[in-house]
């Protein structure tokens, strides 16, 4: 059974699409009304399943007219998505944000579910088994490993077994 935080994500979605602009304004007293839940409900859902890493964004207008805006953002093309999640990524990556990446490459049909699944075992906290702020700092640099193989196969170049490319002879 789907638990209320998933039901309201999946209304909040349904709303997303069908917008043409991807953007949708809420109020969250309505959206709590019609779940019958608490306001902060809605605001939990929307801090953790309407990530930058998921890809969106949020403002927020508080008082009695105001509104909460998420908006889906759209890369202009894979190649674009991928640079701007290894730009994302250099100060390190927690274990959710990582997650939230994977969901979204997942979703913009960049990874297959068995790419994601290796993905997610080899940045996982227990694969990585280093402390704080370290961890962090490995587990991006893994995924930047990754998604610069990615980037280049979306790019249509031919990758070699050690990641890098195989007219560039950096494949260490």
């Amino acid at each position: 059974m789907r638990n209320i935080s998933d039901i309201i994500e999946g209304y909040l979605k349904s709303i997303l699409e069908q917008e043409q602009d991807g953007m949708a304004e809420i109020k969250r007293s309505e959206v709590a009304e019609k779940f019958q839940c608490v306001p902060s409900q809605i605001n939990y859902v929307i801090k953790t399943r309407f990530t930058t890493e998921r890809g969106y964004m949020v403002e927020s207008k508080r008082g009695g007219g105001g509104y909460i805006r998420i908006v889906r953002v759209r890369p202009n093309s894979r190649i674009d998505l991928i640079e701007q999640i290894v730009e994302g990524l250099n100060g390190g990556s927690t274990q959710s944000m990582a997650e939230d990446i994977i969901r979204r490459l997942i979703d913009e049909d960049i990874l297959t579910e068995r790419e994601a699944n290796m993905m997610h075992a080899a940045v996982h906290r227990l694969t990585l088994m280093s402390q704080l702020p370290e961890r962090d700092l490995l587990r991006s640099r893994i995924m930047q490993a990754m998604l610069s193989t990615f980037k280049y196969e979306a790019a249509g170049g031919p990758v070699n077994k050690q990641g890098g490319s195989a007219e560039d002879g950096k494949g260490n």
